[in-house]
C-alpha cells in the first residue's frame, strides 16, 4: 500500500489545468502545422497558418491558446494499491482546478445551476470519472472543453439494422450540421457501444488519446480513416471558410452494447483540443 496526500492530487491538478490550457498537444500541433502547409486552397492556408501562429503566441506570451479556457473534465485511474491520505479525494480534484484557473489567469465559465447561471467564480465543479485500476499510482488527465464545440456534441441512439453505413451517416450528419461553429479543423471522438451514457463518456475518452495511436483493432482504424476522408470531403475548412482541412483526426472507442442498440456518441473537438495527464 501506497499513501499519496490530497496535496499531491491538488497540485498535480493545478499544474494541468495550466499545461493542458496553455501547450496543445505535439501530435495535434503537428497536424495542424501539416494541414497548413498541405492546403490548396489560399484562405484556409491563410487561416492554418493564423491558428499557427497564434499557438505559437500563447506560448511566447504564456497566455491561454483559446480565450474558451473550458469545463475542467478530469480522468482519474486510482490504483487499488494507494490510500488516499489528507481529506477528500474529489475535494482535493476541485481544490486543484480552484487553484489552476486562479494562478494561471484562466477563464472561470462554470455556473452553479443550469438555469440560474450564477458563476462559481473558480470553474468548480469539475466533471470527474474516476476508474480503480491496478498498481500504486494515481493518473490524472485534465481535458478543459470548450462549449463552442461541445454544444454541437451528439448522442444517436440508432438500432443494430443501422449498421457501419448508419454508425458513419450520424458522424457525418453531426459535423456537417456543426459547420463552422466548432472552429474546424476539428477533432472527432466517437463512442460506439455500450449504453446511453457510456457512449459519450466513451467518445470523450476519444477525444484524449494521441492522433498519431490510431485504434487497436484493424477494422476500427478503417473506419476512423474511412470516417476522416469523409468528414474532410465535405470541404467546411478552417473556420468555414471551405478547403480539405475540416478535421485533423478521428478517434473511435467501442464497447460492448445491447442485442437491441447501437449507441453513438460523436464529441467534437475544436482545433484547441486540449488535455495533459501526469502520473503520481
Amino acid at each position: 500500500m501506497r499513501d499519496i496526500t490530497i496535496n499531491e492530487i491538488t497540485l498535480a491538478v493545478a499544474e494541468l489545468c495550466i499545461t493542458a490550457n496553455k501547450s496543445l498537444p505535439k501530435d495535434i500541433q503537428e497536424r495542424i502545422i501539416c494541414s497548413a502547409q498541405t492546403e490548396n486552397e489560399p484562405l484556409a492556408a491563410s487561416i492554418m497558418n493564423d491558428i499557427k501562429r497564434n499557438i505559437e503566441q500563447a506560448a511566447c506570451l504564456d497566455i491561454p491558446i483559446c480565450q474558451d479556457t473550458g469545463m475542467t473534465v478530469i480522468f482519474a485511474e486510482i490504483g487499488q494499491e494507494v490510500h488516499i491520505i489528507g481529506g477528500s479525494f474529489e475535494e482535493a480534484l476541485n481544490e486543484g482546478v480552484r487553484q489552476g484557473y486562479e494562478k494561471g489567469l484562466l477563464r472561470k465559465s462554470v455556473v452553479s445551476d443550469p438555469l440560474n447561471r450564477v458563476n462559481t467564480g473558480d470553474n468548480t465543479p469539475a466533471v470527474i470519472h474516476t476508474r480503480i485500476v491496478s498498481g500504486d499510482k494515481i493518473k490524472l488527465t485534465v481535458a478543459p472543453k470548450g462549449f463552442g464545440s461541445e454544444n454541437m456534441s451528439k448522442i444517436i441512439m440508432l438500432t443494430p439494422s443501422a449498421g457501419r453505413q448508419g454508425v458513419i451517416d450520424a458522424v457525418i450528419k453531426t459535423v456537417k450540421e456543426a459547420g463552422s461553429n466548432p472552429c474546424p479543423p476539428i477533432v472527432v471522438g466517437v463512442g460506439i457501444g455500450g449504453d446511453f451514457e457510456q457512449c459519450a463518456l466513451l467518445s470523450k475518452i476519444a477525444l484524449c488519446r494521441n492522433t498519431d495511436e490510431p485504434n487497436p483493432d484493424p477494422y476500427y482504424e478503417e473506419l476512423e480513416t474511412e470516417l476522416l476522408s469523409q468528414i474532410n470531403a465535405l470541404c467546411i475548412g478552417p473556420q468555414g471558410f471551405g478547403g480539405k482541412t475540416t478535421a485533423l483526426a478521428v478517434n473511435v472507442e467501442v464497447a460492448p452494447t445491447h442485442i437491441a442498440g447501437l449507441p453513438v456518441a460523436v464529441n467534437i473537438g475544436c482545433h484547441v483540443t486540449r488535455h495533459a495527464s501526469k502520473e503520481i
